[in-house]
């Protein structure tokens, strides 16, 4: 075991979170509410988990992929 190149790896992998960090407040300053209604899916995935104000942006993407994902195979079996 090398621990320079475990050191190496560890601050190349640090490097790249931090990059990540940066980009994701970014995103987070540049976006303003949203305006018009919400798509039918995330709809429909917020009726079916708790309310919108208790679930975090994981809760909200996961319930919405899985209900977008789920009607697209309600579809394609049609």
């Amino acid at each position: 075991m090398d621990v320079t190149k475990i050191l190496e790896q560890l601050r190349e992998e640090r490097d790249q979170i931090e990059a990540a960090i940066v980009t994701l407040e970014r995103l987070a300053l540049g976006r303003g509410k949203r305006r018009g209604r919400p798509p039918s899916w995330m709809v429909e995935a917020r009726k079916r988990t708790k309310s919108g104000d208790e679930m975090s942006a994981a809760d909200v993407i996961e319930a919405a992929v899985a209900a977008k994902g789920s009607r697209g195979n309600k579809t394609a079996n049609a």
